[in-house]
């Protein structure tokens, strides 16, 4: 039996409505370079990364004059409606080259933060797990539920409680299985986990870095610029 590979799905056919920018998230610079070419930075180095699909929109005209674009590491696979159609579009698309048994780890083309370390101690957790799991970090401030009325409800027990982050990490067969099912049921899917769950396995949470910061808003910009000053 061969060594299972690892390989990158970076779906990123959003428009980043929330950004209220004239491009897509993904493209806006970030200290000097886009948002999509320092996420895919987080994976081009690391030497078990067999390759990247990026899930891209068939009329997007910013990813075809990057450089990261001609990258022969870096496939092209068309982008879909939601986000999980963009990755069962990439996942289609590695068929003839990934393996059943072959790691999938699906990241967020607006997170270009992800730290080497987080990588690394996701695949090391995990490479052996019969399910998979994610990066996550422990909620840290005091959780409300909110009514229909915007009024609070209760207070929820945070001991419990994660943010679920990316990459999310499972096996390529079992991966494109559940999220083929849920779409057969309808069900809407906001992380590959949820298509997990909702088959009855219980992915692990990996604790990873709090600055893996999801670019949603203007102020995020401003953050993770901030942020990647401190690396350097």
């Amino acid at each position: 039996m061969s060594t299972p590979v690892f390989w990158i799905v970076i779906p990123a056919a959003g428009v980043g409505s929330r950004m209220g920018a004239d491009k897509p998230k993904q493209y806006l610079e970030l200290a000097g370079r886009t948002v999509i070419e320092r996420t895919l930075d987080c994976f081009l180095g690391h030497p078990r990364i067999a390759g990247i699909v990026v899930a891209i929109s068939a009329d997007d005209p910013f990813w075809p004059v990057l450089e990261c674009a001609a990258d022969p590491r870096i496939v092209r696979a068309p982008g879909g409606r939601e986000r999980v159609d963009s990755v069962r579009s990439a996942l289609d698309l590695l068929l003839p080259s990934a393996a059943p048994a072959d790691w999938v780890l699906v990241h967020d083309a607006a997170r270009p933060l992800l730290a080497g370390d987080d990588l690394q101690r996701l695949i090391d957790a995990l490479q052996d797990d019969p399910v998979g799991g994610i990066l996550a970090t422990p909620a840290r401030d005091t959780m409300k539920r909110v009514d229909g009325s915007g009024a609070i409800d209760c207070t929820v027990d945070r001991s419990t409680l994660w943010h679920a982050l990316t990459p999310q990490m499972f096996r390529f067969g079992l991966l494109r299985e559940c999220l083929a099912r849920a779409a057969e049921a309808g069900w809407t899917l906001t992380d590959e986990a949820s298509a997990i769950e909702a088959a009855g396995m219980h992915p692990r949470v990996v604790e990873g870095r709090a600055d893996n910061l999801k670019i949603t808003r203007p102020e995020d910009m401003l953050y993770a610029q901030w942020l990647l000053s401190q690396r350097t």
